[in-house]
């Protein structure tokens, strides 16, 4: 009896060991939050005179490393979203300003590696739950006006040509995701349905408009809407999901990946109760309330699902605050979105591309951490490449390094300059504390027509972010040799097709036309 006792007794205390292993050794769970129009200042951790308290944001901040001075590629959403997953500026692709429509078709090409398709291959289930934003290749009623991929801001589907009984014919499953829960583009661009995998939940059965007369902060485009489909629930809705994906995902022997790129604060503005007019300043300062909430029960699950050590929590934001969260109020109400810098979404200035950047990750982060090195959205899939040990090949992730050494504060983080595009297609690069910002009158606007010239902006615009933060004093004639050496790093980092060392890759950005006179110049 003693004998069986103690080959039951060693069994157990094996089973028990390998599987502590099992778990020990599994890679880490991955969680990457894009919230929509969020001001680096609306964040009471980034901002001591912030009227919006964020209690579970600042809580992530103190549990994790905040980082200063991190940027997205652009300063508004699609060509964010594709440096995110890509690991390369946008505009090496036809998308050269503005935004892609709710019935464009795939940005990202069939051959081009996302940090998806990256984490499958390494063990990863993979989940994209929330505002997609980069095209979707609807099935058409008719086939005859089927477009491959995005070539230009006037590729569009044409809205009553869309097939809402059939599958899509690409979409996040076609990038690397296991399972995807979407809304096609931003809240106020139709068609307003879920798509859930590659098919339409319900399909839409009524028109929908609100227009900004009758809600300056809660407007759309007139468009299909399903029943299921209610504005103010999306936000919620997605979290749900979220939660929901998590719980399910929790203890399994293969580690998770969740994009969640958030639908908020992004227009329509539409905060609900129990935080509607909590904040007693706007509908814009409640609906960041109710973001922080909302995250605060995606953290709570992370806990709960006893993996919160080696889970990897990154929160951040794909621009700056946009004009209609009404910046006169929150200003006289003593807030700015955009904290200390100037501008906001779509702007080459400082306020348009600079953004909260938090990463909480238990097992390797110390707590409370800051850094102030300069990033760039870019770098989240060679910093995945390095925590799987992976090798990026040069076709892949051009412009992205790895900042792991950041988070584990050693040295090895190499980015020599962050290249940053305005809604308009403008060009700046940031290197060091000087910011060169090249042909600002030579951008065009969302119909791809060129903007009306301002005779008070010149065509060189030379900054010093150390003495300057508010980007006031045009240094360009004091210090030319800055601007030679500024617009030659552009030049080279535009016509080897990358930024990171490597083969040189072929990209179409070099007949951009502004490129051209942002050569022109001396």
């Amino acid at each position: 009896m003693k004998q069986k006792l103690l080959v039951v007794f060693t069994l157990f205390l094996i089973y028990s060991v390998s599987g502590q292993n099992k778990f020990q050794n599994k890679k880490p769970n991955i969680i990457y939050i894009l919230a929509d129009d969020l001001g680096i200042g609306d964040l009471s951790v980034y901002n001591e005179k912030s009227k919006i308290h964020t209690p579970h944001l600042d809580q992530l901040a103190d549990d994790g490393m905040r980082f200063t001075d991190a940027h997205t590629s652009s300063s508004v959403c699609t060509p964010t979203r594709y440096g995110i997953l890509t690991g390369r500026y946008n505009w090496r692709t036809p998308l050269k300003q503005f935004v892609t429509w709710g019935t464009s078709p795939m940005l990202i090409k069939d051959d081009r590696f996302t940090v998806a398709d990256l984490l499958q291959q390494n063990g990863y289930k993979t989940a994209n739950i929330g505002k997609w934003h980069l095209g979707l290749n609807w099935d058409l009623k008719d086939t005859s006006k089927e477009l491959e991929h995005y070539s230009s801001v006037k590729d569009k589907y044409p809205m009553e040509q869309l097939d809402y009984t059939k599958p899509l014919k690409k979409g996040a499953l076609d990038l690397g995701f296991d399972y995807s829960y979407l809304l096609a583009a931003s809240l106020n661009m139709p068609p307003f349905v879920y798509v859930e995998n590659d098919k339409v939940v319900m399909q839409p059965t009524g028109i929908s408009e609100q227009k900004r007369k009758s809600n300056k902060y809660a407007y759309w485009i007139k468009g299909p809407i399903s029943n299921d489909f209610k504005h103010e629930e999306v936000l919620p809705v997605f979290v749900d999901k979220t939660v929901s994906y998590i719980k399910e995902n929790a203890k399994d022997d293969k580690p998770y990946f969740i994009y969640l790129p958030l639908p908020a604060p992004h227009n329509p503005i539409l905060p609900t109760a129990p935080w509607k007019g909590k904040s007693k300043i706007n509908p814009y300062a409640d609906f960041v309330l109710m973001i922080d909430d909302l995250m605060g029960q995606i953290f709570k699950a992370v806990k709960e699902s006893g993996e919160e050590d080696n889970t990897i929590v990154i929160f951040t934001s794909d621009n700056g605050c946009a004009a209609n969260a009404n910046y006169g109020v929150l200003k006289a109400k003593g807030h700015n979105p955009s904290y200390i810098y100037s501008g906001n979404k779509g702007s080459y200035l400082e306020g348009g591309h600079r953004v909260p950047f938090i990463v909480k990750w238990p097992e390797k982060i110390k707590p409370n951490t800051i850094s102030d090195a300069t990033i760039c959205t870019t770098d989240f899939m060679a910093t995945t490449a390095d925590i799987v040990n992976y090798n990026l090949k040069d076709n892949e992730a051009e412009d992205s390094y790895s900042m792991l050494p950041l988070l584990l504060q050693e040295k090895g983080y190499e980015r020599e300059a962050t290249i940053h595009h305005s809604k308009e297609g403008v060009f700046a690069i940031r290197k060091g504390d000087w910011k060169l910002i090249v042909s600002a009158n030579k951008g065009l606007n969302a119909m791809g027509r060129p903007l009306k010239k301002l005779n008070d902006l010149p065509e060189i615009i030379l900054y010093n972010l150390k003495t300057d933060v508010k980007e006031q004093i045009n240094l360009a004639e004091k210090h030319p040799e800055k601007v030679t050496e500024l617009k030659q790093l552009l030049i080279k980092q535009i016509n080897d097709g990358r930024s990171t060392p490597g083969k040189l890759q072929k990209n179409d950005a070099i007949d951009f036309p502004w490129v051209q006179a942002a050569f022109a110049i001396k």
